[in-house]
Formats: C-alpha cells, structure tokens, sequence
C-alpha cells in the first residue's frame, strides 16, 4: 500500500484533471478550490485505475473528493448501473445523491437514485427499472434489494464507502462483505473512512488489491476558519440554565445543541420546551416518519433549535446556523469536528460552544492540540 505525501502546493480543479462542465457546477455551489483531501484523491481517481484509501474526517470534502472523479468516469451512453456508493445513514445518502446530482447541472445527463430503509421499498424498485448510472445507498436496503433480484449491479465498476467506519460501528459489517462479494471481481474500491479499527483493515486486507493507494489528511484539515471555538465552565446541574442564558441573547439565530447519549438528548428537549423555546430533538430510537417530521419543521424555520446526538445527526445538511452548543462532550474527537461543522457554512461566521464541568477541563486541551484550534473561555 502506497501512502501519498500531502502537498503544500495549492491546485485548482482543471489542473486536477477535472473536465469543465464539472468545474461550472462545482462554481455554481461556490466551490472553487480544491480542499486538501479533494488535491490528493482527485489525480489518483481520475488517472489511476487502482483501489483507493481515503483516511479523511467528515466536514473535509470528501463527497466531492470521491464524487467529481465518479461522475467523470461515468459512460453514459451506458444504461447500467456503473457506480455504487455505501453510506451509513438515510440522511447521509440523500445528501450524496443531491450533491452529485447538483455536480452534473452542465453535464450529460448523469442518473443517480438514492436508495435506503424507512422509506416505500416498492418506489425504490420502480425508480431502479429507469435507466441509472449511480446508486447511493444504505448497505441494509441495498442488500434487501439484491435479495429480492430487483437491481442488477454486475456491471458496477466503482464502488466508494463512504464512512466505512461508521457503517461497521452501526452493524453493516455483515451486509457490506455480501455486497462486495456480489459486485464483480474486476471492480475498484474506493474506501473513505475518518479512522482505521481493526474491521476497516479487515476489509482492506480481504477487498482491495494490495497496490491500494492511500491517503491521509489530518484532523485540523476539517476544521472551517469560519467558526470561533468557545467553553463555558460550569457545574453539570447548571448547563441548563446556562444554555438557556445563551440563548436569550441568540433569540434570532438558528442552531444545533449536541448529546452524547439518547436519554439525554430526549431529557434536555423537555427542559427546554418548559422554558418556551422552540425546539425538537432527533434521536436514534425515533421512527422516520417522525424523524422526517422534524427535519422539514427545523429546515423551514418552524423550530429554531435541533437537540441530537451524534450518529442521529450524520448526513443532515441545513442551512444558515449561527451556533453549534455541546451539552456534552463528544466521545470521540473527529465528532468534535463533525459537530462544528454544522455552522459557519458558505462563507458565513459561525460559533462553537462546550459547556464543560472542571472535571472536563483536560479534554478542551487535547481537542485543541489534536485540531490544532484555539478555543476560548466565553466571557
């Protein structure tokens, strides 16, 4: 396995490789230069024809790292399935399938169908019967829809995971070794994942051809410039009441609060609404159809505020957030990366803030020195 070097040099995206009709598109979104994960895996992509690692933490670019090279490859006047996209969540396979879709407004005509659980199995199947270039979908619908013999992937030639560590930890590990077992042999894997555990390379170790190339792009890479990082100590039976000081000075922005747990999250949503605030929690015992709920309601101002932990909240995308609040600390730190990233988006200021105990002083100091940021007390 070949580990590539990260460059100092900025590129852009013709010097990349990237055809013009992607690069108009790409303009339109307002992305202009390549980040640095999207320089390092676009000329391996596009020119190699090799399986691929990408070590890279959400909030980086990787869609369009992993997404751009795709679409370019794509044969379209070829009505098969070509490529195959692996994600954990519903959310976060809406959002691929409209990021690609958005990708190609100046290119042939590319067709893309997302495919997941908690939504009309029979639609899917019925949108699959119509020519499709991409699909993007969980590993759990995807492999109810193989069952069933209602898609035909045996010309897929590329096949990306995105967050494969995500999808291991969420129990697709079953289901994502059928699906590589059922592509064809010949096909090129394209892995993304922010860590590498022992089932990751595991995968590596069983799938890719051992000319994988890889690459790795630190943690502080995903940190946006946008965002100022800020703390309030206080005692845990105060964070609360701190929250809420917060707030009534922020009445007319919108923002995320983040739990660890479940329980928690459902338990901080109650004592917010007591104080009259308009606000809903996600979490990952809801139903999708409450879930959706909530969703269309904070996407269309009707709530101010959305309480959720983190795996409920992966691959949600809404805009203009002022604030991201953590009523708890994230377990892991690339989720502290993850979290911020849901402000300070299109160019825009945005502002994080922990609400920490003393207890967890320390662990400002290591998201500081792992991030390379500077987060300060709030005065």
């Amino acid at each position: 396995m070949q580990l590539q070097k990260i460059k100092d040099t900025v590129t852009t995206f013709s010097e990349l490789g990237i055809s013009k009709d992607l690069i108009k598109g790409l303009s339109e979104l307002n992305i202009l230069e390549p980040s640095q994960v999207q320089s390092l895996s676009i000329p391996i992509l596009l020119q190699q024809n090799t399986d691929f690692i990408g070590q890279a933490q959400t909030g980086t670019g990787k869609t369009a790292a992993f997404g751009v090279p795709l679409l370019q490859k794509i044969d379209t006047k070829k009505e098969a399935i070509q490529g195959l996209i692996l994600a954990p969540t519903r959310e976060l396979c809406q959002q691929i399938a409209k990021q690609l879709f958005k990708f190609t407004k100046y290119t042939d005509k590319i067709f893309i169908e997302a495919v997941y659980g908690g939504a009309d199995m029979q639609v899917q199947i019925q949108r699959l019967q119509r020519p499709t270039h991409i699909v993007v979908a969980t590993p759990g619908r995807l492999m109810d829809l193989i069952k069933r013999e209602v898609i035909d992937i045996s010309q897929v030639k590329y096949v990306v995971m995105d967050e494969a560590d995500e999808m291991l930890s969420m129990g697709f590990k079953p289901d994502m070794y059928s699906i590589l077992d059922f592509v064809p042999a010949e096909r090129t894997i394209w892995l993304f994942s922010a860590t590498m555990p022992d089932g990751i390379r595991e995968i590596i170790s069983k799938f890719l051809r051992p000319n994988a190339q890889k690459i790795e792009v630190g943690r502080s890479a995903g940190v946006n410039a946008n965002i100022s990082h800020e703390y309030v100590m206080c005692h845990s039976k105060d964070k609360v009441q701190e929250i809420n000081h917060f707030l009534s000075y922020h009445k007319d922005e919108r923002g995320m609060i983040f739990c660890q747990t479940k329980n928690a999250a459902r338990i901080l949503t109650k004592q917010l609404l007591a104080k009259n605030i308009a606000v809903d929690v996600i979490e990952g015992d809801m139903g999708q159809r409450d879930r959706d709920k909530v969703m269309r309601m904070f996407k269309s101002e009707k709530i101010e505020l959305l309480v959720a932990t983190d795996i409920a909240a992966r691959g949600i995308d809404v805009k203009g957030l002022s604030f991201v609040l953590h009523y708890q600390l994230p377990q892991q730190i690339e989720y502290y990366t993850h979290r911020s990233g849901r402000t300070g988006r299109a160019g825009l200021k945005g502002t994080s803030i922990l609400f920490i105990s003393d207890k967890e002083k320390q662990r400002i100091f290591e998201i500081e020195k792992e991030l390379k940021i500077k987060i300060k007390e709030l005065s």
